[in-house]
């Protein structure tokens, strides 16, 4: 069992940045495999990025590829989401989750954080 806290999220305007941190309790987070996804309003969630469980390897959505990139601290149990160049359509809550397979299918991941609002102003 893992809990799963994101933070981070809040107002930016297009152009800018903001660095999401999701905290793993329970157990260790290295023993996963870590997922961002987002969900906009009156959309489905969407996947945006994964990490191998050592960190070693990541994937992304084509539409966040160049723009943002995710991380990990095991010694922390944090997962990171550094997201730069945001636009309006990157408007939406984002959530952490965790599995046992670095891959973009929701189903994929058992764990699942409450999500934080990011907002992105034009």
């Amino acid at each position: 069992q893992v809990q799963l806290v994101e933070s981070g999220g809040g107002l930016v305007q297009a152009g800018g940045s903001l660095r999401l941190s999701c905290a793993a309790s329970g157990r260790t987070s290295s023993s996963y495999a870590m997922g961002w996804f987002r969900q906009a309003p009156g959309k489905e969630r969407e996947f945006v990025a994964a990490i191998s469980r050592g960190g070693g390897s990541s994937y992304y959505a084509e539409s966040v590829k160049g723009r943002f990139t995710i991380s990990r601290d095991n010694a922390k149990n944090t997962v990171y989401l550094q997201m730069n160049s945001l636009e309006p359509e990157d408007t939406a809550v984002y959530y952490c989750a965790a599995g046992y397979a670095m891959n973009a299918r929701s189903s994929s991941y058992t764990y699942w954080g409450q999500g934080t609002q990011v907002t992105v102003s034009s």
